[in-house]
């Protein structure tokens, strides 16, 4: 099965942890010492209850499954932090990016309506006879 980043994408639900270790580990499909090597690796960081138990959410559900697919495909522990980190850094980029275009889209258009504003329509039989043409 290939992994698909629009499948990570749950909304506000997303972040809300309620899954235990064993249901976190089953939905992903490993044991729950892995779940715990990868907490200890930094890979993951589940939020953690009064008491100290571990509550996965959905976004770390799928955290776990692209970890899943990165191992699978041959990386180690260290090369899938890396390209989780790279991963991030062009998603923070490509929203920068967006906001850049956006921002000059809505210059040029302020530039567009300034000069519109500022065009006069000029009649050339009014204009004095050095301006016109005489071809």
């Amino acid at each position: 099965m290939a992994y698909d980043p629009s499948e990570t994408d749950f909304g506000e639900r997303s972040t809300r942890a309620v899954y235990v270790i064993s249901v976190a580990a089953e939905l992903a499909g490993v044991h729950p010492q892995t779940l715990r090597i990868y907490e200890r690796k930094g890979l993951l960081d589940p939020a953690r209850t009064g008491g100290g138990n571990r509550r996965y959410s959905e976004a770390d559900i799928a955290h776990l499954r692209r970890i899943q697919h990165l191992t699978n495909a041959g990386l180690n522990l260290e090369g899938v932090r890396r390209v989780m980190a790279l991963e991030g850094e062009i998603a923070l980029l490509r929203a920068e990016l967006e906001m850049t275009r956006v921002a000059a889209r809505e210059a040029i258009e302020q530039v567009h309506r300034q000069y519109r504003r500022d065009l006069v329509p000029v009649s050339t039989s009014r204009l004095p006879a050095r301006w016109t043409s005489n071809r």
